[in-house]
């Protein structure tokens, strides 16, 4: 007898039902209507959002640390992970600056704050001394020192990735010298914990449509739609910005790796209308370390590239600071100078390392940008506090892409990639879904997935 054709609406209820994407996708949209017809009741959704992200926060830095130590311990070459490191951060440096430039020519060839003719003396800055809390990005020495953890404990407990990095690295190194003979469970034992923690991740990712719902409603309550017009310009802009950026690593990810960058995307895209919708990368990164795992990069690679990425290759972030900066020059009649642009480059090359997880922390970058200028009022950073969270969307995912392809190109350059199988599954031929189900092979093994069977519609 054959199989009927399940009705339309059938068919929409079983994606609704399976697809991660098709859910988020749908909370978004909803966000969008509820927060535009009802901005009071709105407004009252933000714990949904900031709940998901405390839960995902939870698991992230024991997460790394699983990933890191059992990357170690199984490649066997503290040295092979020391120049995986050493290339990720010639890899960030290179990328960072790319987006500073293009995001600096963007805005001088369209001048989105010219005519604005903004009154210097009528803008205070007490409004960016509010939206950061009166704090400040940390110099150079205080970075790399605050990198360094006090004690094991704190480390995860303030949620440091570069100090759960430290950490890892050390104890990853400690069980290659110590040999898998004088502590046979160590390692066994981090990799089941690591199993715990990825089922973990199963369980919290199934709140992630109604954490999108929550943050997107509230965004369209507070600001409403009209902040797109009034920052038309400048938020056209940063998006073509970002989009000629990425279609630059497109190029780079093919020319060092033969890998599609699109592909990418589409393997990914659960992640990225996640972090579309929440405004955020922490929110994902357990997902995606587990799809980048899964799909062919080695652990060591994907455990110390992406968390580092993190904090070091912000590439959203750079545009919109490069752009931002030019921006508010223009909207109060101040022309910087080719050298005092130059300037702006290499400030924001430093301050844009310290950015991750300081509250506010592109207006501190802009204010030490501004103030390392001389020419531009601090107050005149108030101009982008009313367009700054329409920014957020175009950041994390530039930021997530660009830290997803340093993984791929790093991974290569190492000879940490296994690029076969990598095109498979980014192809679709090999399911390479995260392991989140029991049973499933042990983080590191290369167990081949299943090739996917059709399935007849009944």
């Amino acid at each position: 007898m054959p199989h009927s054709v399940p009705s339309l609406p059938r068919r929409v209820a079983r994606v609704l039902c399976t697809s991660l994407f098709a859910q988020v996708a749908c909370a978004l949209v909803l966000g969008i209507v509820v927060g535009k017809l009802w901005p009071g009741f709105a407004t009252d959704l933000q714990p949904l959002g900031d709940g998901f992200t405390r839960l995902i926060k939870t698991i992230i830095s024991p997460l790394v640390f699983c990933v890191v130590v059992v990357g170690i311990a199984k490649a066997g070459d503290l040295k092979a992970f020391g120049r995986i490191g050493l290339k990720a951060l010639i890899w960030f440096e290179v990328a960072s600056t790319l987006a500073l430039v293009i995001g600096l020519v963007a805005a001088n060839v369209v001048q989105p704050g010219s005519g604005m003719h903004v009154e210097p003396a009528t803008l205070s800055a007490k409004a960016v001394d509010a939206k950061t809390g009166g704090g400040s990005l940390p110099s150079t020495t205080e970075f790399v020192l605050n990198a360094l953890p006090t004690s094991f404990i704190g480390a995860f407990a303030e949620n440091s990735l570069l100090q759960v990095l430290v950490l890892a690295c050390l104890v990853g190194a400690a069980l290659l010298h110590l040999g898998h003979t004088r502590v046979p469970q160590v390692l066994p034992a981090v990799e089941q914990a690591q199993e715990i923690i990825f089922a973990i991740v199963g369980f919290v990712m199934r709140l992630a449509p109604v954490a999108v719902f929550g943050a997107m409603a509230v965004l369209i309550g507070q600001y409403g739609l009209g902040v797109i017009e009034t920052y038309a310009k400048l938020i056209v802009l940063c998006y073509a910005a970002a989009a000629l950026f990425v279609a630059l690593l497109a190029v780079a990810l093919r020319a060092v790796t033969g890998l599609s960058l699109w592909k990418l995307v589409r393997h990914i895209r659960e992640e990225l209308l996640l972090a579309l919708g929440t405004a955020s990368t922490e929110s994902v990164l357990p997902r995606v370390m587990q799809k980048l795992r899964t799909a062919g990069a080695r652990d060591d690679a994907v455990g110390l590239v992406l968390p580092t990425g993190y904090s070091f290759n912000l590439d959203g972030a750079s545009l919109y600071l490069s752009i931002g900066t030019l921006f508010i020059a223009q909207a109060v009649g101040v022309d910087l100078s080719l050298g005092q642009q130059i300037t702006v480059v290499l400030v924001l090359m430093l301050t844009s390392k310290g950015m991750a997880g300081i509250p506010g922390s592109a207006f501190l970058a802009l204010s030490a940008t501004a103030s390392s200028l001389g020419a531009i009022p601090a107050g005149a950073v108030a101009l982008l506090l009313g367009v700054d969270r329409i920014m957020d969307s175009m950041r994390v995912v530039t930021n997530l892409l660009g830290n997803c392809v340093a993984v791929f190109a790093v991974a290569r350059w190492e000879g940490a990639l296994d690029v076969e199988r990598t095109k498979a599954v980014l192809g679709g031929s090999v399911e390479a879904a995260p392991k989140e189900a029991a049973g499933e092979a042990a983080p590191g093994e290369a167990a081949e997935a299943p090739v996917k069977e059709p399935v007849p519609e009944s």
